[in-house]
């Protein structure tokens, strides 16, 4: 049996590389927090009730790993946390959670939160698989091949 896996930058799976990027939950919720806006550590803080070296550790992971960045503010003696190109492509993996949380954990009248198009202030469409000429996918129309890629 081999032993404890402590990272996966080399594993063959996006799903484990990207996990290894994310590291657990309070990443992405700190992720979630800064598409809501939240840029200081105060306010991170605040919202998650996350405890100091805890957020400041995953703070510096996220920063590390091209998702958020550090921007100063003000006369330097703060800074925000903006997110990245890199951290703006986890919405579309935050709204697919939601949209499954709402379906599978929640009772029905429970849910006291929705997304919406800002624009139009509408629920968002379920997200859907499509294959490269439109058609909708179900879970089990794709799979997964090996490519030519070098290993």
């Amino acid at each position: 049996m081999k032993g404890k896996r402590s990272s996966f930058e080399d594993a063959d799976c996006p799903i484990a590389r990207a996990l290894g990027v994310i590291g657990d939950w309070w990443s992405l919720l700190i992720v979630r927090e800064a598409f809501a806006g939240k840029v200081r550590f105060g306010e991170f803080q605040k919202s998650l009730g996350l405890a100091r070296n805890i957020l400041s550790t995953r703070l510096k992971k996220l920063v590390d790993q091209g998702i958020l960045r550090i921007e100063p503010e003000g006369a330097g003696k703060f800074h925000r946390y903006v997110l990245t190109p890199k951290g703006e492509g986890l919405g579309v993996v935050l709204v697919a959670l939601w949209q499954w949380g709402e379906t599978a954990c929640f009772d029905p009248g429970e849910l006291r939160h929705a997304i919406v198009d800002r624009a139009q202030g509408e629920p968002l469409a379920r997200l859907e698989l499509a294959a490269q000429d439109g058609r909708a996918l179900g879970v089990r129309d794709y799979r997964r091949i090996a490519t030519d890629a070098p290993p």
